[in-house]
């Protein structure tokens, strides 16, 4: 049954040490242009020093040596769109800024990336599966299939998966990649999107209990990554985007609620078998409409990205909350 990892209840402080910061800033390898704020102009600092404090818990301080020690000689992979994207190359900033003499390599076959910490035989991969489900080319278009999961094939055998997808779910016209929805033998030109996003879920839970031997394979979820574009949502209703913002929402509460999707998420994972841990990201992220890009990434002052997030930044915390997972599940 799937599981919260125990941090949803928060606070957020600044306090970040700057040394530390300063450190990551300047081992951001193999960072992505869309990620990387600083260098795309953005001047602020404010939004990088905020530490995510748990209510119940204290979070570990993030140990890369500690982390690729109890991973020596194992494989993780990142499976999901640009979010997961954007944990994964935080991940492998996280792990070099704490060991900058490390020696890794980086290889991309197909949609599989992968950084390899050669020194651990530590194997951090990322596959990009946008919907979890396939989209096949066929004679009458481009299908999306909510009840197939053949790219599943690539992520057996891996020690740690950490899945995620919703980002694209709402996507239509041009940057819409399908044509049609296919359920079983029936075709359809659309359908309500949070319905089929619970039906491919339904899909991966299937092929979860039914692939994965927990005993060999930790699973966990990423979440639903959230976006800020209306600042009615956070009751800013001026705002029309997340552009110029430099704190994060007041409080512990996000006054626009949580998206509709983490609840048909949490439902899949209720009702999943094999055990599956959240890692509950949706609330924490809400909270920082200073996080985003804006006019900082890749469109840069023409494009306006209030979904993705800077790095360093707000991945960061996620996978500090991945990482005092890790604690509980792998030995040092």
């Amino acid at each position: 049954m799937g599981a919260s990892g125990g941090v949803q209840a928060n606070d957020l402080t600044a306090s970040i040490d700057i040394s530390v910061l300063q450190e990551r800033l300047t081992n951001m390898i193999n960072l992505e242009r869309e990620f990387n704020c600083q260098n795309n102009g953005r001047s602020d600092t404010l939004y990088l020093r905020y530490k995510w404090q748990p209510h119940a818990c204290n979070l570990s301080r993030f140990d890369g040596h500690d982390f690729l020690q109890r991973l020596k000689g194992k494989s993780i992979m990142f499976v999901g769109d640009s979010l997961s994207r954007n944990q994964w190359q935080s991940l492998t900033c996280m792990l070099y800024t704490a060991l900058p003499s490390i020696k890794y390599n980086v290889s991309r076959v197909g949609d599989v990336s992968t950084f390899t910490f050669t020194d651990f035989d530590v194997k951090v991969m990322l596959d990009r599966s946008v919907y979890l489900v396939d989209v096949v080319r066929e004679s009458n278009g481009r299908i999306l299939k909510l009840d197939s999961i053949e790219g599943g094939k690539l992520w057996k055998g891996v020690d740690m998966l950490i899945f995620n997808t919703w980002h694209w779910w709402n996507r239509r016209g041009a940057t819409q990649p399908w044509d049609y929805i296919q359920v079983g033998q029936q075709i359809y030109k659309d359908m309500d999107r949070v319905v089929a996003f619970g039906k491919a879920l339904n899909t991966w839970a299937t092929w979860v209990d039914t692939n994965i031997d927990p005993a060999k394979t930790k699973v966990f979820f990423q979440g639903i990554s959230p976006s800020h574009y209306n600042g009615s949502t956070w009751d800013e209703p001026s705002a029309k985007s997340c552009v110029g913002q430099k704190e994060p929402v007041v409080g512990s509460t996000y006054p626009g609620g949580l998206p509709s999707a983490l609840t048909v998420l949490k439902k899949v994972l209720g009702n999943i078998k094999n055990p599956v841990t959240l890692l509950d990201i949706t609330n924490l992220s809400l909270l920082r409409k200073d996080g985003h890009p804006s006019i900082y990434g890749l469109g840069g002052r023409t494009g306006m990205d209030c979904s993705h997030w800077c790095l360093a930044g707000v991945p960061d915390t996620w996978n500090q909350i991945l990482y005092s997972l890790i604690l509980q599940t792998f030995r040092s």
